[in-house]
Protein backbone atom coordinates (compact mmCIF):
# COMPACT_ATOMS: atom_id res chain seq x y z
CA UNK A 1 0.00 0.00 0.00
CA UNK A 2 1.39 3.42 -0.93
CA UNK A 3 2.21 6.18 1.99
CA UNK A 4 -0.04 8.46 1.92
CA UNK A 5 2.11 11.09 2.73
CA UNK A 6 3.51 10.89 -0.88
CA UNK A 7 0.35 12.65 -2.09
CA UNK A 8 1.01 15.88 -0.42
CA UNK A 9 4.83 15.36 -1.14
CA UNK A 10 5.44 15.25 -4.19
CA UNK A 11 5.65 18.92 -5.37
CA UNK A 12 9.32 19.94 -6.15
CA UNK A 13 11.91 20.69 -3.30
CA UNK A 14 11.64 24.11 -1.20
CA UNK A 15 15.61 24.78 -2.33
CA UNK A 16 15.78 28.02 -4.22
CA UNK A 17 18.56 29.88 -6.07
CA UNK A 18 21.00 32.49 -3.98
CA UNK A 19 20.02 35.57 -5.32
CA UNK A 20 22.93 36.99 -7.84
CA UNK A 21 22.84 40.35 -8.98
CA UNK A 22 23.13 39.51 -12.64
CA UNK A 23 20.08 37.43 -12.41
CA UNK A 24 16.73 38.76 -15.14
CA UNK A 25 13.33 39.51 -13.67
CA UNK A 26 12.61 35.81 -15.15
CA UNK A 27 15.13 34.15 -13.64
CA UNK A 28 14.45 35.46 -10.37
CA UNK A 29 10.95 34.57 -10.79
CA UNK A 30 11.66 30.85 -11.55
CA UNK A 31 14.57 30.25 -9.48
CA UNK A 32 13.44 32.56 -5.81
CA UNK A 33 10.02 33.13 -6.10
CA UNK A 34 9.12 29.57 -4.17
CA UNK A 35 5.89 30.13 -1.64
CA UNK A 36 2.82 32.53 -0.75
CA UNK A 37 2.30 35.19 -3.61
CA UNK A 38 5.29 35.33 -4.89
CA UNK A 39 4.88 31.29 -6.02
CA UNK A 40 1.30 32.48 -7.30
CA UNK A 41 2.77 35.33 -9.16
CA UNK A 42 5.70 32.13 -10.41
CA UNK A 43 2.39 30.48 -11.67
CA UNK A 44 0.79 33.32 -13.29
CA UNK A 45 3.82 33.74 -15.50
CA UNK A 46 4.13 30.28 -16.35
CA UNK A 47 0.30 29.99 -16.58
CA UNK A 48 1.02 33.33 -19.64
CA UNK A 49 3.87 32.12 -20.63
CA UNK A 50 3.64 28.46 -21.36
CA UNK A 51 -0.67 28.76 -21.96
CA UNK A 52 -1.98 31.95 -22.64
CA UNK A 53 0.43 33.23 -25.39
CA UNK A 54 -0.19 30.27 -27.09
CA UNK A 55 -0.72 31.12 -31.02
CA UNK A 56 -4.51 29.75 -31.30
CA UNK A 57 -5.12 32.00 -27.74
CA UNK A 58 -7.22 35.26 -28.16
CA UNK A 59 -5.79 37.12 -25.05
CA UNK A 60 -8.13 39.96 -23.73
CA UNK A 61 -6.23 42.72 -20.67
CA UNK A 62 -8.53 44.42 -18.01
CA UNK A 63 -7.13 47.73 -17.04
CA UNK A 64 -8.14 49.47 -13.42
CA UNK A 65 -6.25 51.89 -11.44
CA UNK A 66 -3.77 54.05 -12.37
CA UNK A 67 -1.77 52.36 -14.03
CA UNK A 68 -0.77 54.54 -17.04
CA UNK A 69 -0.03 58.10 -14.99
CA UNK A 70 2.45 56.02 -13.28
CA UNK A 71 3.99 54.90 -16.30
CA UNK A 72 3.12 51.20 -17.14
CA UNK A 73 1.59 51.86 -20.60
CA UNK A 74 4.94 53.18 -21.88
CA UNK A 75 6.99 50.48 -19.80
CA UNK A 76 4.64 46.86 -19.74
CA UNK A 77 1.43 47.68 -21.92
CA UNK A 78 2.81 48.93 -25.17
CA UNK A 79 5.55 45.87 -25.12
CA UNK A 80 2.83 43.69 -24.71
CA UNK A 81 0.67 45.05 -27.33
CA UNK A 82 3.67 45.22 -29.83
CA UNK A 83 4.40 41.50 -29.36
CA UNK A 84 1.33 40.38 -29.84
CA UNK A 85 0.76 39.18 -26.67
CA UNK A 86 -2.43 41.32 -26.27
CA UNK A 87 -5.19 41.24 -28.37
CA UNK A 88 -7.82 43.44 -27.14
CA UNK A 89 -8.73 45.18 -24.01
CA UNK A 90 -11.41 46.88 -21.85
CA UNK A 91 -9.65 49.95 -19.80
CA UNK A 92 -11.26 52.64 -17.31
CA UNK A 93 -11.20 55.54 -19.55
CA UNK A 94 -9.15 57.35 -16.48
CA UNK A 95 -6.56 55.17 -17.89
CA UNK A 96 -6.89 56.11 -21.32
CA UNK A 97 -7.37 59.29 -20.68
CA UNK A 98 -4.28 59.61 -19.08
CA UNK A 99 -2.39 57.83 -21.55
CA UNK A 100 -2.62 60.73 -23.81
CA UNK A 101 -0.70 63.14 -21.36
CA UNK A 102 2.11 60.66 -22.39
CA UNK A 103 1.29 60.71 -26.64
CA UNK A 104 1.46 64.34 -26.18
CA UNK A 105 4.35 65.00 -25.18
CA UNK A 106 3.18 66.33 -21.51
CA UNK A 107 4.75 65.38 -18.31
CA UNK A 108 4.42 63.77 -15.53
CA UNK A 109 6.83 63.82 -12.15
CA UNK A 110 7.83 61.12 -9.30
CA UNK A 111 6.22 63.30 -6.34
CA UNK A 112 5.56 62.17 -2.52
CA UNK A 113 2.31 61.16 -0.48
CA UNK A 114 2.87 62.73 2.20
CA UNK A 115 2.69 66.21 1.44
CA UNK A 116 -0.51 68.80 1.56
CA UNK A 117 -2.92 68.82 -0.77
CA UNK A 118 -4.22 71.63 -0.09
CA UNK A 119 -0.15 73.33 -1.09
CA UNK A 120 -0.64 71.43 -4.28
CA UNK A 121 -4.09 72.94 -4.70
CA UNK A 122 -2.52 76.57 -4.41
CA UNK A 123 0.34 75.51 -6.28
CA UNK A 124 -1.99 74.08 -9.57
CA UNK A 125 -0.11 70.98 -8.94
CA UNK A 126 -2.15 67.54 -9.19
CA UNK A 127 -1.43 64.33 -7.23
CA UNK A 128 -1.96 60.55 -8.11
CA UNK A 129 -0.55 59.42 -5.32
CA UNK A 130 3.15 60.09 -6.04
CA UNK A 131 3.03 61.24 -9.17
CA UNK A 132 2.55 65.06 -9.50
CA UNK A 133 2.15 66.83 -12.68
CA UNK A 134 0.60 70.51 -13.70
CA UNK A 135 -3.04 71.27 -13.56
CA UNK A 136 -2.08 72.78 -17.42
CA UNK A 137 -1.57 68.97 -18.38
CA UNK A 138 -5.51 68.43 -18.01
CA UNK A 139 -6.37 71.66 -19.73
CA UNK A 140 -4.37 70.58 -22.36
CA UNK A 141 -5.40 67.49 -22.65
CA UNK A 142 -9.10 68.01 -22.53
CA UNK A 143 -8.72 71.07 -25.35
CA UNK A 144 -6.75 68.02 -27.87
CA UNK A 145 -10.04 65.61 -27.11
CA UNK A 146 -12.51 68.00 -27.89
CA UNK A 147 -10.57 69.54 -30.89
CA UNK A 148 -10.26 66.15 -32.13
CA UNK A 149 -13.61 64.46 -31.39
CA UNK A 150 -15.09 67.97 -33.39
CA UNK A 151 -13.79 66.08 -36.57
CA UNK A 152 -16.62 65.29 -38.77
CA UNK A 153 -15.57 61.56 -38.95
CA UNK A 154 -17.08 61.57 -35.12
CA UNK A 155 -20.23 62.68 -35.54
CA UNK A 156 -22.40 59.67 -35.03
CA UNK A 157 -22.90 57.11 -32.74
CA UNK A 158 -20.14 54.52 -32.55
CA UNK A 159 -18.65 51.85 -30.25
CA UNK A 160 -16.12 52.91 -27.67
CA UNK A 161 -13.68 50.42 -29.43
CA UNK A 162 -14.11 52.54 -32.84
CA UNK A 163 -13.91 55.96 -30.82
CA UNK A 164 -10.67 54.83 -29.31
CA UNK A 165 -9.52 53.38 -32.67
CA UNK A 166 -10.40 56.77 -34.45
CA UNK A 167 -8.74 59.02 -31.49
CA UNK A 168 -5.42 56.51 -31.38
CA UNK A 169 -4.98 57.91 -35.08
CA UNK A 170 -4.78 61.38 -34.36
CA UNK A 171 -2.49 60.15 -31.19
CA UNK A 172 0.05 58.66 -33.80
CA UNK A 173 -0.28 61.35 -36.05
CA UNK A 174 1.17 64.02 -32.96
CA UNK A 175 4.28 61.30 -31.72
CA UNK A 176 4.99 61.54 -35.23
CA UNK A 177 5.46 65.56 -34.92
CA UNK A 178 7.14 65.25 -31.59
CA UNK A 179 9.41 62.34 -32.62
CA UNK A 180 7.95 60.41 -29.81
CA UNK A 181 6.38 57.52 -31.42
CA UNK A 182 5.88 54.44 -28.67
CA UNK A 183 4.74 56.96 -25.74
CA UNK A 184 0.88 56.05 -25.82
CA UNK A 185 -1.02 52.91 -25.76
CA UNK A 186 -3.87 54.21 -27.73
CA UNK A 187 -1.63 54.86 -30.31
CA UNK A 188 0.12 51.35 -29.95
CA UNK A 189 -3.52 49.77 -30.05
CA UNK A 190 -4.46 51.79 -33.30
CA UNK A 191 -1.22 50.84 -34.85
CA UNK A 192 -1.69 46.89 -33.93
CA UNK A 193 -5.68 47.39 -34.76
CA UNK A 194 -5.85 46.20 -30.99
CA UNK A 195 -9.82 46.70 -29.89
CA UNK A 196 -9.83 48.91 -26.68
CA UNK A 197 -13.01 49.37 -25.01
CA UNK A 198 -14.37 50.91 -22.06
CA UNK A 199 -17.05 49.70 -19.81
CA UNK A 200 -18.26 52.99 -18.78
CA UNK A 201 -17.63 55.74 -21.18
CA UNK A 202 -18.90 58.87 -18.88
CA UNK A 203 -16.58 57.65 -16.24
CA UNK A 204 -13.85 60.15 -17.16
CA UNK A 205 -12.46 62.92 -18.67
CA UNK A 206 -12.56 61.70 -22.04
CA UNK A 207 -16.14 61.18 -21.26
CA UNK A 208 -16.80 64.61 -19.95
CA UNK A 209 -15.38 66.07 -22.61
CA UNK A 210 -17.64 64.26 -25.10
CA UNK A 211 -20.53 65.35 -23.08
CA UNK A 212 -19.68 68.59 -22.81
CA UNK A 213 -19.26 69.10 -26.45
CA UNK A 214 -23.44 67.52 -26.80
CA UNK A 215 -24.06 70.83 -25.42
CA UNK A 216 -23.29 72.48 -28.32
CA UNK A 217 -24.75 70.30 -30.98
CA UNK A 218 -22.29 67.37 -31.23
CA UNK A 219 -23.84 64.22 -32.23
CA UNK A 220 -21.13 61.75 -31.21
CA UNK A 221 -22.07 59.34 -28.65
CA UNK A 222 -20.93 55.44 -27.52
CA UNK A 223 -23.03 53.29 -28.20
CA UNK A 224 -23.04 50.21 -25.03
CA UNK A 225 -24.89 47.67 -27.03
CA UNK A 226 -22.62 47.95 -29.74
CA UNK A 227 -19.48 47.10 -26.84
CA UNK A 228 -21.42 44.62 -25.26
CA UNK A 229 -21.74 42.86 -28.76
CA UNK A 230 -18.67 43.32 -29.89
CA UNK A 231 -16.71 42.16 -27.39
CA UNK A 232 -19.17 38.98 -26.95
CA UNK A 233 -18.25 38.58 -30.94
CA UNK A 234 -14.68 38.38 -30.26
CA UNK A 235 -15.31 35.59 -27.71
CA UNK A 236 -17.19 33.46 -29.47
CA UNK A 237 -15.33 33.95 -32.94
CA UNK A 238 -12.19 32.77 -30.82
CA UNK A 239 -14.08 29.77 -29.66
CA UNK A 240 -15.96 28.95 -33.19
CA UNK A 241 -12.91 29.30 -34.76
CA UNK A 242 -11.02 26.16 -32.98
CA UNK A 243 -9.02 28.34 -30.80
CA UNK A 244 -8.77 29.50 -26.94
CA UNK A 245 -10.02 32.77 -24.66
CA UNK A 246 -7.56 33.89 -21.90
CA UNK A 247 -8.29 37.33 -18.99
CA UNK A 248 -5.66 38.64 -17.73
CA UNK A 249 -7.13 40.86 -15.43
CA UNK A 250 -5.32 43.76 -13.61
CA UNK A 251 -7.19 45.00 -10.52
CA UNK A 252 -10.89 44.52 -10.94
CA UNK A 253 -13.78 46.93 -10.98
CA UNK A 254 -15.93 47.46 -14.02
CA UNK A 255 -13.63 46.35 -16.54
CA UNK A 256 -13.43 43.15 -15.25
CA UNK A 257 -17.19 42.56 -15.52
CA UNK A 258 -17.33 43.47 -18.62
CA UNK A 259 -14.63 41.52 -20.28
CA UNK A 260 -16.03 37.97 -18.30
CA UNK A 261 -19.83 39.13 -19.16
CA UNK A 262 -18.62 38.16 -23.01
CA UNK A 263 -19.72 34.98 -21.95
CA UNK A 264 -22.93 35.38 -19.73
CA UNK A 265 -23.74 37.09 -22.81
CA UNK A 266 -23.48 34.39 -25.38
CA UNK A 267 -24.76 31.48 -23.00
CA UNK A 268 -27.60 33.04 -21.14
CA UNK A 269 -28.26 36.48 -22.89
CA UNK A 270 -28.52 35.19 -26.83
CA UNK A 271 -29.03 31.01 -25.73
CA UNK A 272 -25.66 30.11 -27.93
CA UNK A 273 -23.75 26.99 -26.74
CA UNK A 274 -20.48 27.68 -25.18
CA UNK A 275 -18.89 27.19 -21.64
CA UNK A 276 -16.87 29.95 -20.76
CA UNK A 277 -13.08 31.47 -20.70
CA UNK A 278 -10.41 28.98 -20.75
CA UNK A 279 -7.89 30.81 -18.82
CA UNK A 280 -7.85 33.08 -16.03
CA UNK A 281 -5.11 35.65 -14.34
CA UNK A 282 -5.73 38.01 -12.16
CA UNK A 283 -3.42 40.79 -9.93
CA UNK A 284 -5.85 41.84 -7.23
CA UNK A 285 -5.46 43.26 -3.61
CA UNK A 286 -9.35 43.06 -3.35
CA UNK A 287 -10.87 39.94 -0.97
CA UNK A 288 -13.33 37.80 -1.91
CA UNK A 289 -15.14 37.20 1.57
CA UNK A 290 -16.36 41.50 0.55
CA UNK A 291 -18.73 40.54 -1.77
CA UNK A 292 -17.01 43.03 -4.36
CA UNK A 293 -16.23 42.15 -7.68
CA UNK A 294 -12.53 42.78 -7.66
CA UNK A 295 -12.20 40.13 -5.31
CA UNK A 296 -14.74 37.27 -6.85
CA UNK A 297 -12.50 34.15 -7.58
CA UNK A 298 -12.51 32.43 -10.56
CA UNK A 299 -14.24 29.60 -8.86
CA UNK A 300 -16.97 31.97 -7.97
CA UNK A 301 -16.72 32.89 -11.99
CA UNK A 302 -17.80 29.13 -12.91
CA UNK A 303 -21.47 29.98 -11.17
CA UNK A 304 -21.75 32.36 -13.73
CA UNK A 305 -20.35 30.74 -16.67
CA UNK A 306 -17.52 33.05 -17.12
CA UNK A 307 -14.96 30.14 -16.66
CA UNK A 308 -15.22 26.86 -18.28
CA UNK A 309 -15.15 24.73 -15.35
CA UNK A 310 -12.98 21.99 -16.68
CA UNK A 311 -10.27 25.12 -17.18
CA UNK A 312 -10.36 25.59 -13.06
CA UNK A 313 -6.09 24.34 -13.10
CA UNK A 314 -5.35 26.52 -14.96
CA UNK A 315 -6.71 29.89 -13.39
CA UNK A 316 -4.35 31.80 -10.99
CA UNK A 317 -4.71 34.86 -8.31
CA UNK A 318 -2.05 37.00 -7.45
CA UNK A 319 -2.94 39.14 -4.67
CA UNK A 320 -0.37 41.65 -4.93
CA UNK A 321 -0.28 45.39 -6.21
CA UNK A 322 -0.88 45.07 -10.05
CA UNK A 323 2.20 47.49 -10.63
CA UNK A 324 4.75 45.28 -8.95
CA UNK A 325 3.58 42.56 -11.06
CA UNK A 326 3.48 43.71 -14.14
CA UNK A 327 6.90 44.15 -15.07
CA UNK A 328 7.38 40.85 -14.00
CA UNK A 329 4.85 39.47 -15.78
CA UNK A 330 5.85 41.59 -18.83
CA UNK A 331 9.68 40.67 -17.98
CA UNK A 332 8.64 36.88 -18.29
CA UNK A 333 6.19 36.70 -21.00
CA UNK A 334 9.19 38.88 -23.21
CA UNK A 335 12.24 36.37 -21.59
CA UNK A 336 9.96 32.71 -22.58
CA UNK A 337 7.93 33.76 -25.54
CA UNK A 338 9.07 35.08 -29.44
CA UNK A 339 6.24 37.86 -30.53
CA UNK A 340 3.21 36.28 -31.63
CA UNK A 341 1.30 37.45 -35.18
CA UNK A 342 -0.69 40.69 -34.96
CA UNK A 343 -4.49 39.48 -35.04
CA UNK A 344 -5.55 42.54 -35.30
CA UNK A 345 -9.05 41.93 -34.28
CA UNK A 346 -10.45 45.62 -34.90
CA UNK A 347 -10.05 45.03 -38.64
CA UNK A 348 -12.25 41.86 -38.44
CA UNK A 349 -15.14 43.17 -35.53
CA UNK A 350 -17.91 43.30 -38.72
CA UNK A 351 -17.32 40.50 -39.67
CA UNK A 352 -16.81 38.55 -35.85
CA UNK A 353 -20.12 40.35 -35.61
CA UNK A 354 -21.94 39.14 -38.27
CA UNK A 355 -21.38 35.51 -37.45
CA UNK A 356 -22.73 36.24 -33.98
CA UNK A 357 -25.56 37.88 -34.54
CA UNK A 358 -26.28 35.32 -37.96
CA UNK A 359 -26.05 32.27 -35.49
CA UNK A 360 -28.27 34.19 -32.91
CA UNK A 361 -31.28 34.56 -35.68
CA UNK A 362 -30.31 30.86 -36.05
CA UNK A 363 -31.07 29.90 -32.46
CA UNK A 364 -33.96 31.79 -32.05
CA UNK A 365 -35.02 30.42 -35.31
CA UNK A 366 -34.51 26.91 -34.38
CA UNK A 367 -36.71 27.46 -30.92
CA UNK A 368 -39.48 29.02 -32.98
CA UNK A 369 -38.99 32.69 -31.17
CA UNK A 370 -39.94 35.61 -32.84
Amino acid sequence: MADPKTRFLGGARILPQRVRGEMTAAQLVDGVFTAYNAARLREAARLLATKMLAPDTTVAASLTGALTPGGYGISCLIPLVEAGFVDWIVSTGANLYHDLHFGLGMRLHHGSPFVSDVELRKAGVIRIYDVFFDYKVLLDTDAFVREVIQAPEFQRPMSSAEFHNVLGRYVTEREKVLKIEGSSLLAACHRAAVPVYTSSPGDSSIGMNVAALALTGSRLTIDPNLDVNETAALVYDAKRSGGKSAVLILGGGSPKNFLLQTEPQIQEVLGLEERGHDYFLQVTDARPDTGGLSGATPAEAVSWGKIDPDQLPDAVVVYTDTTIALPLLTAYALANREPRPLKRLYDRREQMLGRLREDYLAARGSKGND
